[in-house]
C-alpha cells in the first residue's frame, strides 16, 4: 500500500506497490510504462544488492533506459552495496548510465 505521506507529493508521478524484490514479476510495471510511453527509468531506492539490482536488471532486460542515481541509493550491506555499485559502472557500463543526484537535477534546470 503507498504511504499517503507519498501520495500527497506524487503527482503528476504514480506510485507503484510491490510485493517481490522485482517490480516486473507480474506485467503490472511494465504494462503501466508502456501506456505511458516512458522509455527511459530513473532509478533509486533501498536495499542496492536486491530490490534496486532487481529493478535495474529487468529494466534492461526489457528495453529500458536505465539510470541509476548513485547518491539515492542504499544498502544495509556496505560491502555488497559497493560491490554492486562497481558493477553498474564497470560490468554494465553499456547497459546502465550511472550519475550524482547533482547531476541529475543540473540536467533538468538545464532544460526549463
Amino acid at each position: 500500500m503507498a504511504l499517503p505521506e507519498l501520495a500527497a507529493v506524487c503527482p503528476p508521478a504514480l506510485t507503484f506497490d510491490k510485493r517481490t524484490y522485482s517490480p516486473w514479476s507480474d506485467g503490472r510495471l511494465h504494462a503501466l510504462l508502456q501506456a505511458r510511453a516512458c522509455g527511459t527509468l530513473i532509478v533509486t531506492g533501498g536495499e542496492t544488492d536486491v530490490c534496486v539490482l532487481a529493478t535495474v536488471l529487468g529494466a534492461i532486460d526489457l528495453g529500458y533506459r536505465a539510470i541509476v542515481v548513485m547518491d539515492a541509493l542504499c544498502s544495509s550491506a556496505d560491502e555488497t552495496h559497493d560491490a554492486v555499485m562497481t558493477v553498474y559502472q564497470h560490468r554494465y557500463g553499456q547497459q546502465v548510465e550511472t550519475v550524482s543526484a547533482e547531476c541529475l537535477l543540473d540536467e533538468w534546470r538545464d532544460r526549463l
